[in-house]
């Protein structure tokens, strides 16, 4: 068990933090084992054929065995070396920014991360590198590692960024109002069977761990699409943060609604049409957006004009509004049967 002691002013420094190269390194656990990820399996048929044989054993490599007991069950934890995971120093950050950060790290850190995330197992042939004490063996392996990490970017996951980060930003807006509404007991309540709030300190349980002070060195939390189970960090002296499964996983991959192809999508258009079918239950601006794959700006004037002509009810819940169809649009979305 790993428990982190959070005092006044970790509290009070405690942030949200979104890492797009975080995702593509955690994603490798789903790429490397898809029998555990089985909800991202329309992206793993997708991406596997465009990557490189030589990449695929290398990104294969850089996730460590499991460092969960064998009397735990469920899904295994497995160990990612903390320098390909740094800390976003902006709320999202930009995948370039984050990459070069990773190849400035000190060639003795690279050593070290690689070493603990396979312990007490020696690093497979592809990080063989990391076991020589040589500056420039290792520079050599940390300039292999990001030139894959960047192809796999670019091949694998660019393109479905976009989707992944309104899901993420989602999940923050609702933690948010969980830590404004119950403080830190609330926002901790739900994030994770295995994660515990009493006291002042945060218990991570089925973990292989350390007792944690932060030590008023704050406290970020960043939602992930691949993290199975939250994760701290690996080594005890990076900064207290902890990764945690992101809520609406499982609609990420979903396609978005079709618009019958009736009456309805000649009068309103198809974006407006698929905004009536979806609006059977009260949603958020930002979750309508995901849902659609768009930015919550591009389809704010829709709902602003439906909710104008009587096809959409909205009420304030906090500091979020909800739509919801009207009865009338009820009318409209139901199909018609042609005697």
């Amino acid at each position: 068990m790993i428990r982190i002691e959070l005092g006044i002013e970790d509290l009070a420094n405690m942030r949200f933090g979104i890492s797009p190269l975080s995702e593509a390194v955690r994603s490798l656990r789903a790429f490397s084992d898809p029998v555990q990820h089985t909800l991202h399996l329309p992206w793993l048929r997708t991406i596997r054929p465009s990557l490189p044989a030589t990449d695929v054993a290398l990104l294969e490599a850089l996730i460590g065995p499991s460092r969960i007991p064998a009397e735990y069950r469920g899904v295994p934890s497995t160990a990612i070396a903390d320098f390909l995971t740094p800390v976003p120093r902006r709320f999202v950050e930009r995948f370039e920014d984050e990459l070069d950060v990773v190849h400035r790290t000190p060639p003795d850190i690279v050593r070290r991360d690689l070493l603990a995330s396979h312990a007490p197992d020696p690093v497979p042939e592809p990080l063989r590198g990391a076991e020589r004490r040589d500056r420039r063996t290792t520079l050599r392996l940390l300039d292999t590692i990001c030139g894959a990490l960047e192809r796999f970017w670019q091949l694998a996951m660019a393109s479905v960024w976009p989707q992944m980060r309104l899901v993420l930003e989602a999940d923050t807006t609702y933690r948010a109002r969980q830590l404004a509404t119950g403080g830190a007991r609330l926002l901790f309540a739900d994030i994770h069977p295995n994660v515990q709030w009493s006291d002042g300190a945060l218990s991570i349980t089925e973990m292989v761990g350390r007792h944690t002070i932060p030590a008023g060195r704050g406290m970020l939390m960043m939602p992930s699409i691949f993290a199975p189970k939250p994760v701290p960090p690996l080594h005890p002296d990076e900064p207290p943060s902890l990764a945690y499964p992101s809520r609406g996983i499982g609609t990420l991959w979903a396609p978005p609604a079709r618009p019958d192809p009736a009456a309805l999508v000649d009068l309103l258009g198809r974006t407006r049409t698929l905004l009536i079918q979806m609006l059977e239950e009260p949603l958020p601006t930002i979750e309508i957006a995901r849902r659609m794959k768009v930015t919550p700006s591009a389809i704010s004037q829709h709902l602003q004009v439906l909710h104008a002509t009587g096809l959409l009810a909205r009420a304030r819940d906090g500091r979020q509004v909800l739509y919801r169809r009207t009865a009338v649009a009820d009318e409209l979305a139901q199909p018609r049967v042609t005697p």
